[in-house]
């Protein structure tokens, strides 16, 4: 489904963020991709949806070049990769409702969808009571559900989350690890980064280890080893 095939990204002389790197990430997979900091852990995901331009290396999103995209059509791409990231990203003037309607918005979807839709995805969340409440009335766990719902309720083929439990405390860091787990059960392929090795190492799922921008490690059900 996804190709990196000897994918590299040199920012200067002195400055290596990836260094020949190859996997490949099959269809409804839910991969962890861990290493410390500087590792090239969100360089990697910078290039998946098409923020960064590798220096060197191509990757394949089912046939389709990445980085080949024309700009007017990077949006339409951008669509099939939901993304989560660790600070929410929250429109801090809409509800959650309106926060996960408006991707919907962005996206073209008739208003007839977007009262569907938003419903469906606010329930898988466990949040529909809090469908009016503003981001500043909601726990970081619930914005987290909020960002989650957002990602998902274009019907992405694969979700990237970049370090999603990081401002979360330990309960609801496995509500949103659980979450995570029921998106992907259901068909959606999830991309996590993460350094959290309690994570990693309890879902027992297949795990790439990055160190100084290379790839060290590819366990089919791994554990967080550096």
């Amino acid at each position: 489904m996804i190709y990196f095939d000897h994918l590299s990204k040199v920012y200067s002389p002195t400055s290596t963020a990836l260094e020949d790197v190859s996997f490949t990430i099959e269809p409804e997979e839910f991969l962890s991709i861990v290493g410390q900091s500087g590792a090239g852990k969100s360089t990697l995901l910078k290039l998946l949806i098409a923020e960064e331009k590798p220096s060197s290396g191509t990757l394949f999103f089912k046939t389709v070049n990445v980085h080949e995209i024309p700009k007017t059509e990077l949006p339409f791409y951008r669509r099939r990769i939901g993304t989560v990231f660790q600070d929410y990203r929250l429109l801090p003037s809409k509800t959650a409702y309106e926060n996960i309607a408006f991707a919907m918005e962005a996206a073209g979807a008739s208003n007839e969808d977007i009262d569907t839709d938003v419903p469906q995805v606010m329930e898988l969340v466990g949040l529909m009571s809090k469908a009016w409440h503003f981001p500043n009335e909601l726990s970081g766990g619930e914005k987290q559900r909020v960002a989650i719902a957002r990602a998902i309720v274009n019907r992405p083929d694969v979700i990237v989350a970049d370090e999603p439990t990081g401002n979360l405390d330990p309960i609801n860091t496995w509500e949103i690890i659980e979450l995570l787990k029921k998106i992907n059960a259901l068909g959606t392929t999830v991309i996590l980064a993460s350094h959290s090795k309690e994570i990693v190492d309890a879902l027992n799922r297949r795990v790439i280890t990055l160190e100084n921008g290379k790839l060290i490690r590819d366990s089919k059900k791994g554990r967080y080893v550096l």
